[in-house]
């Protein structure tokens, strides 16, 4: 559990299309290495994600710059 990948290859998510007869929940999709996972969240959950990762965000070093 400790030796996992740091990124996802790609990432997306969305509120409808999957399932389509439930717009409540929303679907987050990660694409890695391993292959496709789907992660249903109920709006509580989606925000708490949310406010996570800007919280993240915050704290990121910026980026380096090129010379």
């Amino acid at each position: 559990m400790t030796q996992r990948s740091t990124a996802a290859d790609f990432v997306q998510g969305f509120a409808t299309g999957w399932p389509e007869n439930q717009p409540e929940v929303m679907i987050l999709s990660l694409t890695t290495q391993k292959g496709v996972q789907d992660f249903a969240l109920t709006k509580e959950q989606a925000l708490l994600v949310a406010k996570t990762i800007k919280r993240t965000a915050t704290q990121l070093a910026a980026p380096k710059q090129r010379a």
